[in-house]
């Protein structure tokens, strides 16, 4: 299983998961409880429950770099275009705008989580 601290102007956001099912994502507790919270994307608005998809959520997708600058990354990481969330890992710890990707050890137990 692989996981993610996904951050918003440097406040944990949330946790991205992803294992034989699919991948998930789950908002912080404190991060919902905060009164300046707001959603990382219009299609994943603030809620307790986890969102699950089997593929990369489209905002996800959508941080990894395109064109020449993902060709870098496939050549200088060894990375196959197929393996969204390698590359999500790999190129989106300071994306440009709000949201980062931070990768966290396998064992890392999310916070008051039902998602492993």
């Amino acid at each position: 299983m692989r996981k993610a601290e996904i951050k918003m102007f440097d406040t944990t956001a949330g946790w991205l998961t992803q294992d034989e099912h699919g991948y998930h994502f789950l908002y912080d507790n404190g991060y919902l409880q905060a009164r300046n919270g707001i959603a990382i994307s219009l299609i994943m608005p603030l809620r307790t429950e986890a969102y699950h998809s089997k593929v990369l959520f489209p905002f996800f997708d959508g941080l990894i770099p395109e064109g020449w600058l993902l060709d870098i990354a496939q050549k200088n990481w060894k990375l196959n275009t197929r393996d969204r969330m390698g590359l999500l890992l790999a190129c989106c710890k300071d994306c440009i705008g709000a949201v980062s990707v931070l990768p966290l050890p396998e064992d890392f137990e999310i916070p008051n989580s039902s998602i492993v």
